[in-house]
């Protein structure tokens, strides 16, 4: 069964820093990309970033470059996310994601709240 468990959420002042931790199961997980995306307040889904299998090359988006940096394990399976300099504007549920065997997978997703 294909598990996705985020986790390293919490409340931090503007400014500040957090590393979010995505630990993935029930599937080959350096076999597969991994992204980060988040959902603010009554708006859609985000992508952040990606990173490539094995590799591990990376790409981020507008929200997320200069700020965020992503990385894997490809041993413990496990995606994080390491966020600086963070704003209210990133107060959202954040989730990893990946599609695996034809199917969108995520997690149930780690909340950040930044107070500013």
């Amino acid at each position: 069964q294909v598990q996705l468990v985020e986790s390293g959420g919490g409340l931090v002042q503007s400014g500040g820093s957090l590393t979010l931790s995505c630990t993935a199961s029930g599937f080959n997980f350096a076999d597969y990309p991994m992204n980060w995306v988040r959902q603010a307040p009554g708006k859609g889904l985000e992508w952040l970033a990606t990173i490539e299998k094995n590799s591990g090359g990376t790409t981020y988006g507008a929200a997320a470059a200069g700020r965020f940096t992503v990385s894997r394990d490809n041993v413990r399976n496990i995606v994080t996310l390491r966020m600086t300099n963070l704003k209210p504007a990133d107060t959202a549920i954040y989730y990893c994601r990946a599609l695996v065997k034809g199917t969108l997978r995520r997690g149930q997703g780690t909340q950040v709240t930044v107070s500013s």
